[in-house]
């Protein structure tokens, strides 16, 4: 499990749904990504002078600390981005919805942002005004959570799981003198689905996957590798694009291949050939 929590509230601040996935693991760096469904409203900015902007910014500051102490959390970096200019436009929202989701850093930023827009689109924005709508209702929560785990791409899944075990297995026996020992399948969000070693944990794999960083779009059927570490030990990580995946209410959602070898090993062409021979199994 890579997203443990998913909270919907309103810009003014009213609670309107959480959902606690898992708790989250000790130790680790998670992100708090949000999500802004809110009607488009043109803003005239208002221009601070440096000490009402350092008196805002220092607000801002010790009341995100205070926060976090009284969850039991630490904060180590806030990243902003800054506004576009504002141009005249018809808001695609209708409400003023917030949506956050705690997670993994490692996931796809993107891939994650698809996933709130379709609770968004099929649940939520339906509710609107939140501050009076019925309560996220049984059938309603459990859509959100097959969104979330990624339900449809791990039932495919586990339906071949047996061809792609043994699959992998031979794929590994056969590239074992050139490095690779671990195979591993991901979710369109880079959410590990399943894994193929005798060497690496699950658990480990979220490690490596912490461990490498940002991941930059990779283009279906198209693969790169990227160094990572565990046991204080150097690794490299082959990431593939499958093209193929489950299609959810209109949105493909193309699993992840992931290779995990010895540093400066040689793979050649082989991810081109496994991306084939799992795309059969899977698609």
């Amino acid at each position: 499990m890579t997203i443990y929590e998913l909270s919907v509230i309103t810009n003014s601040g009213f609670p309107y749904y959480h959902l606690k996935l898992q708790k989250p693991p000790k130790g680790v760096r998670l992100y708090l990504r949000f999500f802004d469904f809110s009607k488009y409203y043109s803003r005239n900015e208002i221009e601070l002078d440096s000490k009402d902007s350092f008196d805002l910014d220092a607000g801002l500051v010790s009341a995100l600390y205070e926060f976090a102490r009284s969850i039991n959390k630490e904060i180590e970096i806030l990243e902003f981005i800054s506004k576009k200019e504002e141009v005249s436009k018809k808001s695609l929202y209708k409400g003023d919805v917030l949506i956050t989701a705690q997670t993994e850093g490692f996931l796809l930023h993107k891939s994650i942002s698809e996933k709130i827009k379709l609770i968004y689109d099929n649940i939520i924005k339906h509710k609107i005004p939140l501050a009076t709508a019925q309560e996220v209702l049984q059938n309603e929560e459990d859509q959100i959570i097959n969104y979330l785990i990624d339900s449809e791409a791990r039932s495919r899944i586990n339906i071949n799981k047996k061809k792609l075990e043994t699959l992998a297995k031979s794929l590994l026996n056969d590239m074992k003198n050139y490095g690779l020992n671990s195979i591993c399948i991901c979710s369109f969000d880079l959410s590990p689905l399943i894994l193929i070693s005798e060497k690496y944990t699950m658990k480990e794999i979220n490690i490596i996957l912490r461990n490498i960083g940002i991941f930059p779009e990779i283009k279906p059927l198209e693969w790169i590798y990227r160094q990572s570490y565990i046991r204080n030990e150097t690794i490299w990580v082959y990431i593939i694009k499958s093209g193929i995946g489950p299609n959810i209410d209109g949105l493909l959602q193309p699993y992840f291949y992931l290779l995990i070898a010895e540093p400066q090993s040689y793979l050649g062409e082989f991810p081109g050939k496994l991306t084939l021979q799992f795309n059969q199994v899977l698609g």
